[in-house]
């Protein structure tokens, strides 16, 4: 399933939040075996977002590194395993294919292209308090107690959120900075001009990533250096 979006600057708060919104939202509403008879490739979710306001026929050139980054929870570190790889060179096809020129590290670029494999877990904690109605369950002679008195059960629980995730980051016109310059001040920061996102079974298998490529740049024709 493919899916665009209007633009809005990526927020990683505003991600987690919509992911265990859509979790909970999942498993009140739908039947656990909904999902049995669909393949993996049945299953995906592609995402993606584009600045409106971005020209992307002003791009000639990319850069996009040889390694992608993984995201897990609050860390970050670099990978390079051959699933990793053929990513990588795959997204890199594709923007050749389109007419993008990438050049060599270190080398100027009128684009960034970042890969993230994200891997996130999160672990949450609940009560399970004692009810009143266990005074009656074991028959006559314990009704009169007005329940029981124990400490609450904890019931623990872990949400893994995981997905590919691209970003185009403007280069061309990053701003200027200067010793004085508020790195953390929005008119001094790099701007994403496209994102996106591949969710569902599976999207890890080496075999998967040609298609989810495919299929992603298939709906983003707009990424192209001419009109």
């Amino acid at each position: 399933m493919n899916r665009q979006g209007v633009w809005r600057r990526p927020s990683r708060v505003v991600a987690i939040a919509a992911v265990a919104l859509g979790l909970a939202t999942g498993l009140t509403a739908c039947n656990s075996t909904a999902t049995n008879d669909l393949s993996p490739q049945d299953s995906n979710v592609i995402i993606t977002n584009y600045d409106r306001q971005a020209d992307f026929s002003q791009y000639k050139t990319f850069s996009l590194p040889d390694s992608v980054i993984v995201e897990s929870n609050d860390s970050y570190g670099q990978s390079a395993q051959p699933t990793e790889q053929r990513f990588v060179s795959r997204v890199a096809t594709e923007l050749t294919n389109r007419g993008y020129t990438r050049v060599t590290a270190g080398q100027p670029a009128d684009l960034g292209v970042a890969i993230t494999r994200v891997d996130n877990v999160y672990t949450g904690v609940t009560t399970n308090p004692y009810a009143g109605y266990y005074g009656n369950y074991w028959g006559y002679g314990y009704g009169g107690f007005g329940g029981l008195y124990a400490p609450n059960y904890y019931q623990y629980y872990q949400v893994a959120d995981q997905f590919w995730r691209i970003q185009l980051v403007d280069l061309k016109n990053r701003p200027i900075t200067t010793p004085n310059t508020d790195p953390n001040a929005p008119q001094n920061q790099l701007r994403v001009i496209y994102q996106a996102e591949v969710r569902g079974n599976g999207i890890f298998d080496d075999n998967a990533v040609d298609q989810l490529i495919a299929d992603t740049f298939a709906q983003s024709t707009y990424l192209r250096p001419t009109r």
